[in-house]
């Protein structure tokens, strides 16, 4: 399954104000379950069951929450513009305002090993940022993303 495939265009957002690191996941995890019989809580407490295990901030102002667990037969994503950047206990101490978020069933590990790896490579990519910071709205972080082959 390719990475494109988990993020469609109405699982991404730009957040004016969003607050901590907890309602960014609550933010996320609405994204991940919208349109499906999960609830967004559950969601929401896999992502910070495995942000308590250490922080998914990878630096440059970018996190990866993600967790794994049965709600989803399928991998799903959202994508997330913070402003301003919110504290995500990261090594650099950067605040994050680029979140790139997932679920992911038990039975992917692999793919979601590698999936983990493309993001934080694409992610490694200053000019990458610099067009997810600057795109003016969500119809162009989903361009971004698309062209970057991260979204459907």
């Amino acid at each position: 399954m390719a990475l494109a495939s988990l993020l469609a265009v109405d699982r991404i957002a730009c957040l004016d104000d969003a607050g901590d690191r907890d309602e960014v996941l609550e933010a996320a995890a609405r994204l991940i379950a919208a349109g499906t019989d999960v609830a967004a809580g559950d969601v929401a407490d896999g992502l910070r069951r495995r942000e308590r295990m250490g922080s998914t901030a990878i630096g440059d102002g970018v996190a990866i929450p993600h967790g794994r667990g049965a709600a989803f037969p399928q991998a799903r994503a959202a994508f997330l513009r913070l402003r301003p950047g919110v504290a995500f206990d990261a090594a650099d101490g950067a605040p994050v305002d680029l979140v790139f978020a997932m679920a992911v069933p038990e039975g992917m590990q692999q793919e979601y090993l590698q999936w983990l790896s493309e993001l934080a490579e694409r992610f490694a990519d200053a000019s990458f940022r610099d067009a997810l910071r600057g795109a003016a709205d969500a119809g162009a972080l989903h361009a971004a993303l698309r062209d970057s082959g991260m979204a459907a």
